[in-house]
């Protein structure tokens, strides 16, 4: 029990440590440069209390369930020695977290609501579900697809450059011909698909798979899996944009 309160109060420090340089930066533009009190101040500490306690639980969530269960899982599925469930597992992960990202899907209505005004895509709720879902499918399949290269990538031991350049050259030929409507949305969608619960576990399997793979070093092999789930989806974004004005014209 005592552990377990010491190891609250030391989450709880970093969380405020943590959050101390946007507490600074906001008080400083509030009382200096616009030389205003802070309004609803009871409003502000009590929220900042509530975000400094949720980071901390977050947190602490993360080194006790999420970090845990990645590298268990990477151990377990390696020892089987199975590498089409492993790469199924890796798939069916980046596409679960993906698709019930609360980012992703903001992004993806902004983007409908935006393509409605911009005239890509006609008014009607129906087609802006449609385009937000399809959106929304579309990242989540790339991330899984992405996850599933890097798994393969750690398990034939290739180093992550030849994956990277290649890919990024990819992005920037494919952008070039593009619609111009719809390169904003596919270079921010490559970052949105790295947030709170796809990261923590992507990471755990990675360094967990490459720690029980003979010949892998976990700093060199176990990294790289976030990048590839940030590019991947820029890629399929744009083919998103492209099969979107080929099906649906205006």
């Amino acid at each position: 029990m005592k552990k377990s309160v010491l190891s609250f109060l030391r989450f709880t420090l970093g969380s405020l440590r943590d959050l101390a340089p946007i507490i600074l930066v906001i008080g400083f533009f509030q009382i200096i440069i616009l030389d205003q009190p802070l309004p609803n101040v009871g409003g502000l500490v009590t929220g900042l209390i509530l975000v400094m306690l949720g980071l901390t639980f977050f947190i602490q969530g993360l080194e006790m369930g999420l970090f845990p269960i990645g590298e268990t899982m990477a151990h377990g599925l390696a020892k089987r020695g199975s590498g089409f469930w492993l790469l199924m597992f890796a798939f069916f992960l980046g596409f679960g977290t993906t698709v019930a990202e609360p980012a992703l899907i903001a992004v993806a209505v902004e983007a409908a609501n935006a393509a409605v005004e911009g005239g890509i895509i006609s008014p009607g709720e129906d087609s802006v579900r449609a385009y937000a879902s399809g959106l929304r499918l579309t990242v989540a399949l790339a991330v899984g697809t992405s996850l599933l290269i890097g798994i393969f990538r750690i398990i034939k031991g290739w180093p992550l450059h030849f994956l990277i350049i290649p890919g990024y050259l990819i992005v920037v030929a494919l952008a070039s011909l593009a619609p111009e409507e719809i390169i904003g949305v596919a270079f921010d969608a490559g970052g949105v698909t790295t947030s709170t619960i796809t990261v923590p576990l992507v990471t755990a399997l990675g360094v967990g798979l490459a720690s029980m793979i003979k010949g892998r070093n976990p700093m060199i092999d176990g990294f790289g899996l976030i990048a590839l789930a940030s590019l991947l989806p820029m890629i399929f974004v744009v083919l998103f944009g492209f099969a979107w004005n080929i099906m649906v014209p205006m």
